[in-house]
């Protein structure tokens, strides 16, 4: 197919893009709604991706026969199987164990940005890596001292935040693709 071919097909999909755009942005409002039942819900589903990785995890590691490797593929399947389940059959206490892992996350990340944004000083713009590592340090630390209690609110806020950014991005595209 040419590029123009699928320049043509881009273009008659902006429905589509939109129909796209007005689902994220409903669901992002709605998760900003309540919170908690999004939070909810983005354990419940944390916890069947991780389910599901598990299970494929054990069930690869006895296809292939006769490796070293198979105890360890074996543990890392059935870890990874118990964390999904656990996630899916008790969420309340599966949402405060990702806050919390989220909460870490982000002072990882807000340190590695800042120390990254001093080895980029002589470069133009290095003051946004700092700024955006200074916002992921604020977060993780907001979150943490309010922590238990941030875990009811803090992963449906992010789920959110997600869904409103696809909307707006899906509704942009589609925008565009309509006036090509």
């Amino acid at each position: 197919m040419t590029a123009s071919a699928h320049g043509e097909q881009l273009r008659t999909s902006w429905v589509w893009m939109a129909v796209l755009a007005v689902i994220s942005l409903i669901g992002g409002i709605l998760a900003l709604l309540n919170p908690l039942a999004a939070t909810i819900a983005a354990t419940v589903m944390a916890g069947w991706v991780f389910a599901a990785l598990g299970a494929i995890q054990v069930i690869q590691s006895f296809r292939v026969t006769g490796w070293p490797g198979f105890l360890w593929a074996l543990l890392f399947g059935v870890l990874t199987l118990v964390v999904g389940l656990s996630l899916v059959f008790n969420p309340l206490a599966g949402m405060v164990s990702l806050t919390l892992l989220v909460a870490v996350l982000f002072l990882v990340i807000g340190v590695v940005k800042i120390l990254y944004s001093f080895s980029l000083r002589p470069i133009s713009g290095w003051g946004w890596v700092l700024v955006s590592g200074i916002v992921s340090l604020a977060l993780g630390v907001m979150i943490l001292s309010d922590f238990p209690y941030s875990a009811t609110s803090v992963l449906g806020i992010l789920l959110a935040v997600e869904l409103l950014s696809n909307g707006v991005l899906f509704l942009l595209l589609a925008l565009g693709l309509r006036k090509a």
